[in-house]
């Protein structure tokens, strides 16, 4: 009984609420609370129907209240604090959010820059400037973490179907994955693997102070998680949650990286087999009643880790990146000077473009041919997507095709243009 309690006090919204206040983030409610437990997630038939503030669908939302008690915009004139909106609205469901108040700017960036650490753009950056810049082997093995981690906790959020914190009193300052359940955070998760899976890879292989390493994990770690709740996206229990989860996932999967790396590089079937079985993963994670961001993101995740280990077998075939021989090992880091900066920074800026570029031109052509193929209208695409035979090809060839450009197509450019 005293674990249950303790479960329940964790999963409390008002513990969200009281850390946002103590952290200067102050909201606009108004109207009569209603119990958020009396109301269930919006079932199949709802599927397409108007979304307001805060994903609402006909005035309620996974982790709202309801129509009596949505938060309004708040109209102060700002001199108490920084009147902001949501970070970003989601694309697909139109959601815009309300605003707030923020009267402790530090934070506000701080936390900001926390949360986008688990996000889109940071990963598009990170992954192929490790790659491009750093060392490929640890990235290309990052990454499979990553996938791993993600994948998981995406499936794990559609098995518990845990709604986000209430707001009231609850104050959204994120709406972007408000569709989504909250259980476990995959923020947390991936802010957990992520620093965690670089300290291993790079621990022997690099030379550095294990101290400064261990520090940064530390820091990653705890200003990805704190983030979430600061942003009302998740309870104390789910950052918690996804905490150990992702511990949890490293634990078994680490030991067999190895081997699953050799595979991908050496067996002449791995392309086939990884492109097949991601594929496959992301059918069968795919049973939710109802529409939800998570769904794109799986894909998202599971094509992107296809296209990687596809690139990184042919590179190893044709020998476009070489691993250093256990001989150099470990490896130190080369001494900064301005050339290394200006390379480094050429090689991101132009291989980063081509990707944004890769990605926009693959929606462009993506979207239209899969609407025609599953017989629906591609004229709203926001509408569109939302259906799984739209979704789960695009997303999945889209970022199949990014994540194969990162480690193939870029770094073939490079050494044919003599930036590598």
């Amino acid at each position: 009984m005293g674990l249950t309690r303790l479960l329940t006090s964790l999963h409390d919204p008002q513990h969200v609420a009281r850390f946002q206040e103590l952290c200067g983030v102050r909201g606009s409610f108004t109207g009569d609370q209603v119990d958020a437990d009396q109301r269930d997630r919006p079932s199949r038939g709802q599927k397409g129907k108007h979304q307001d503030v805060n994903g609402a669908i006909n005035g309620t939302a996974n982790g709202d209240t309801g129509e009596s008690a949505r938060a309004r915009p708040s109209r102060g004139s700002g001199t108490d604090g920084m009147a902001r909106g949501p970070l970003r609205k989601n694309s697909l469901t139109g959601d815009a959010g309300h605003q707030f108040v923020i009267s402790n700017r530090f934070l506000y960036y701080a936390f900001t820059l926390g949360t986008e650490l688990g996000n889109e753009l940071f990963y598009i950056s990170f992954f192929p400037f490790l790659t491009w810049n750093v060392d490929p082997y640890v990235a290309r093995r990052l990454i499979a973490i990553w996938v791993w981690v993600m994948y998981l906790g995406q499936c794990t959020k559609d098995l518990v179907r845990w709604k986000r914190p209430a707001s009231p009193p609850v104050v959204k300052l994120e709406v972007f994955y408000d569709s989504e359940y909250s259980m476990p955070s995959t923020h947390a998760m991936s802010g957990t693997a992520v620093p965690l899976g670089l300290f291993l890879l790079t621990c022997g292989r690099w030379e550095y102070p294990l101290v400064s390493g261990l520090a940064l994990v530390l820091s990653w770690t705890v200003l990805v998680c704190v983030s979430r709740v600061y942003m009302g996206m998740h309870s104390v229990l789910d950052v918690i949650a996804g905490f150990f989860f992702s511990l949890l996932i490293l634990a078994i999967f680490y030991p067999a990286l190895d081997a699953i790396d050799t595979f991908n590089l050496s067996s002449r079937y791995a392309p086939v087999l990884v492109v097949s079985f991601h594929a496959i993963l992301g059918l069968f994670s795919f049973t939710l009643d109802t529409w939800s961001t998570s769904r794109g993101d799986t894909a998202q995740i599971l094509g992107t880790g296809a296209g990687i280990a596809v690139a990184s077998h042919l590179n190893h075939q044709l020998a476009l990146i070489h691993d250093p021989p256990a001989s150099m090992l470990p490896l130190q880091a080369p001494p900064l000077s301005l050339g290394l900066f200006g390379w480094s920074f050429l090689r991101f800026v132009l291989g980063v473009t081509m990707l944004f570029a890769t990605r926009a031109v693959m929606k462009a052509l993506t979207i239209p041919l899969v609407c025609r193929a599953a017989g629906i209208s591609s004229q709203d695409v926001r509408i569109a997507r939302q259906n799984m035979q739209v979704e789960l090809p695009y997303r999945y060839i889209v970022y199949w095709t990014v994540g194969f450009s990162a480690f193939f197509l870029v770094p073939f450019i490079f050494s044919c243009v003599g930036l590598y």
